[in-house]
């Protein structure tokens, strides 16, 4: 992912955080009975899901994305790392092989 995307995948998570800290904020704290205010909440979430769902969408595959990558980039890591430990004990092996037969 570049840093624009990147960028702009956090500004949208922002945005979203923001949206749905607001309408809850206000649902709650509005002084109205129980069963009304969790009507009103159950109509603001369907609203906003229907409303942004395909930024919702776009926002899960990006995160989806980002953690393949991030997931491959420590795999290919650990894959080199691992090779390198193996090669220096094949080193210290071959060493210690060569002291042996001077002997």
């Amino acid at each position: 992912m570049s840093k624009k995307e990147d960028s702009s995948f956090n500004f949208a998570l922002g945005i979203l955080a923001g949206v749905v800290g607001g309408i809850i904020a206000g649902v709650l704290l509005a002084p109205k009975p129980g069963s009304e205010t969790r009507e009103e909440l159950k109509e603001a979430f369907d609203d906003f899901k229907e409303k942004y769902s395909p930024e919702i969408i776009q926002a899960k595959e990006q995160a989806i994305t980002a953690i393949k990558d991030t997931k491959g980039k420590i795999e290919n890591a650990y894959t080199k790392f691992n090779d390198y430990l193996k090669a220096k004990q094949l080193a210290k092996a071959k060493n210690n092989e060569t002291n042996v037969d001077e002997m």
